[in-house]
């Protein structure tokens, strides 16, 4: 049958409206449908698991972790495989149905959790299960923002449990909200409620990810990061996945190949843990929009961690190698162990037979301004508050992309008076991270936390100054936002400052298509959220 498709959860959906031939990222419509499908047998699932604990039964870490890598998986950039897709919705079913015979009460199950289908009924049943199915455009749209900030959320809980870290209780909420965007009871104002619920769990995941980094790596020291090349041939790491970087480092170590960071694993250079490693030769290239001339160029071979895969050319198609969450068809995939673990040497072989990268830029970039490296220059960042030399914080956090519209980034950075001080995170920072915007009295005036989930340093750095200043209210600070988002971590990320209490958010390069007029304007009147402009009135307006 034909597959039709729907999908707005990324900022660059067709028209601000929704894609319905083929993803702007480049996910066909069979993809698409086998995406949808998963997220509602996982909340079949989910509703399974709810009703189990409800009755005391236990939850396995492994069915948590299911979960956890099924949003994860229908996250955008992250896997246009469709059959690793449909084979990870005949597991779930399998695991759905096992669990569903263990629990005592089975009055008023949804059909996510009866629907028995085989693989060649799965392309019917996805086409009844997509977006459009709830017909209410408030209802859809609050469903849809507390279902992408769960695929957020389950993305930076697959980076904790990666590094050993657990929280049955941010699994628990994640799995009973699945479950409740299934009731048709839950109408709007309890679905509001939902999503900034969801955003406290979304604080409490960043929390624990923060803690699985730190701990195993160290806190992010300032850190000049090189932009050029070696002469050895190399490896390329994208994506966000540190655990990936650590065994990659491991296993690379003595061979003369060296690795390169790409995109979002341009912080992983701030930790003290890899500066140990000389073969970590430094960052190549920029955000992951450029990746199809930035991979032709390096040459060797590139491991994909997580999201942010962009359809490759046949030219490096088999020089890049996916893991964990991604994955694309002609791409060879490096899968787990029982033990976590994953082998890299045909990474290393194929690196050793490849010519040095060509090299795109020279120069250094300095990073590391996590939450704890900004508490030890806390009286130097204090002080020059308080003798006027910093005015205003602006954070800038969020994601990068391709659209022509997101330079206003890059203007407004270089627009922004000399006694503003950018604070970001995520790959928006390639914007301006590399533009001559100077410093204060020494404090860089692009302070780089780290990865989109070190927003979170931000918000400890904002109350952290609440703090220093004897406010009450977060919004008293000398601190304005300006994000840009493109995805659904960026979507948790949201949710999270809104739970914090965080107003006047500016939005862009455009507010979520998925936001109905009625949603939005609810975001509008509670938490003042709001849009971009252009340059020159936005700095009036926010910067006075």
């Amino acid at each position: 049958m034909e597959n039709k498709m729907f999908c707005f959860q990324c900022q660059e959906t067709a028209g601000c409206k929704g894609c319905t031939v083929m993803g702007v990222c480049g996910k066909k419509p069979e993809v698409a449908a086998m995406q949808d499908l998963l997220v509602y047998v996982t909340k079949g699932l989910a509703s399974v698991v709810t009703r189990l604990r409800g009755e005391g039964g236990a939850v396995s870490v492994e069915v948590n972790h299911l979960v956890t890598l099924n949003l994860f998986v229908t996250i955008t950039n992250a896997n246009f495989d469709e059959e690793a897709i449909a084979a990870r919705i005949e597991k779930t079913l399998a695991v759905r149905d096992d669990l569903r015979a263990q629990i005592k009460d089975t009055s008023n199950l949804p059909d996510a959790v009866m629907w028995t289908g085989l693989r060649d009924d799965f392309a019917e049943k996805a086409q009844a299960v997509g977006v459009l199915r709830t017909e209410n455009e408030d209802i859809r749209s609050l469903r849809e923002l507390i279902t992408y900030g769960l695929k957020g959320l389950a993305a930076y809980m697959k980076h904790a449990n990666a590094l050993g870290k657990e929280n049955a209780d941010i699994d628990a909420f994640a799995q009973e909200a699945l479950a409740k965007l299934l009731d048709d009871s839950f109408g709007a104002d309890a679905l509001t409620a939902l999503a900034l619920e969801t955003g406290k769990w979304g604080v409490d995941a960043m929390a624990l990810l923060d803690a699985a980094n730190t701990e195993a790596y160290g806190n992010p020291k300032i850190t000049k990061v090189n932009l050029g090349v070696r002469q050895n041939p190399g490896i390329l790491i994208s994506g966000h996945d540190l655990r990936d970087l650590e065994m990659l480092l491991e296993q690379t170590a003595g061979t003369g190949v060296d690795v390169y960071t790409h995109g979002e694993m341009l912080p992983a250079h701030y930790y003290p843990a890899f500066k140990k490693y000389p073969h970590f030769a430094g960052n190549y290239g920029n955000a992951w929009w450029k990746q199809k001339e930035e991979f032709e160029a390096f040459g060797g071979p590139i491991l994909m961690t997580t999201n942010c895969v962009v359809p490759p050319k046949d030219s490096y198609k088999a020089r890049l190698f996916t893991t964990g969450a991604t994955g694309f068809p002609g791409c060879p995939h490096i899968g787990a162990k029982a033990d976590g673990t994953k082998d890299f040497s045909p990474l290393v072989a194929m690196a050793k037979k490849c010519e040095p990268p060509k090299e795109l830029e020279k120069g250094e970039i300095v990073g590391g301004f996590a939450h704890a490296q900004v508490f030890a220059l806390a009286d130097k960042v204090i002080e020059a508050v308080k003798s006027g030399a910093i005015k205003k914080f602006v954070v800038m956090a969020g994601c990068d992309g391709r659209m022509k519209s997101r330079e206003y980034y890059a203007e407004f950075a270089k627009a922004l008076p000399k006694d503003t001080v950018i604070l970001t995170a995520g790959c928006a920072k390639y914007k301006y991270i590399k533009l001559p915007l100077g410093d204060i009295g020494g404090i860089p005036r692009v302070l780089d936390a780290g990865q989109c989930n070190d927003s979170y340093s931000l918000a400890l750095i904002a109350l952290k100054l609440k703090e220093a200043f004897g406010l009450s209210d977060v919004n008293e600070l000398p601190v304005v936002y300006n994000i840009a988002w493109y995805e659904q971590k960026a979507v948790i990320v949201l949710l999270a400052l809104l739970h914090l209490g965080v107003k006047n958010i500016h939005l862009g390069p455009t507010l979520p298509a998925f936001l109905s007029p009625n949603v939005a304007n609810v975001l509008v009147e509670k938490f003042g959220i709001g849009g971009i402009t252009n340059v020159e009135d936005d700095i009036k307006s926010m910067i006075g």
